[in-house]
């Protein structure tokens, strides 16, 4: 995701960047993007693992509520800076896409 929206990042000044400066500041933002990326990409899968580990642990089963809980608490997370709007959006759709997965990895197995 970051390589894609870094590369799509256009210089403030390209009219007036040769095609080496260009290039540099292309693959800085590529850099930068890619690493942001990956940091909130792993906060959300540590969140996400923590949580369902210690619901199933809790529960001692293992079915979809443990995963809609953990989408949930995980989405409610990562959305909370945005306030309980948000927050409440964020916890149904993380656990919709949660049980979603969810449910089609379970398939192929």
């Amino acid at each position: 995701m970051g390589m894609l929206l870094g590369a799509l990042d256009n210089p403030p000044h390209v009219d007036i960047m040769t095609a080496r400066e260009q290039f540099i500041f292309t693959a800085k933002q590529i850099g930068s993007r890619s690493l942001s990326t990956a940091k909130a990409f792993a906060v959300m899968g540590a969140i996400f693992s923590t949580t369902e580990c210690m619901v199933e642990k809790a529960r001692a089963k293992h079915d979809l509520k443990n995963t809609a809980i953990a989408g949930c608490v995980t989405g409610g997370a990562i959305s909370v800076r945005a306030g309980a709007k948000a927050s409440c959006l964020g916890c149904v759709g993380f656990a919709t896409f949660s049980v979603l997965i969810e449910k089609v990895l379970a398939g192929h197995q």
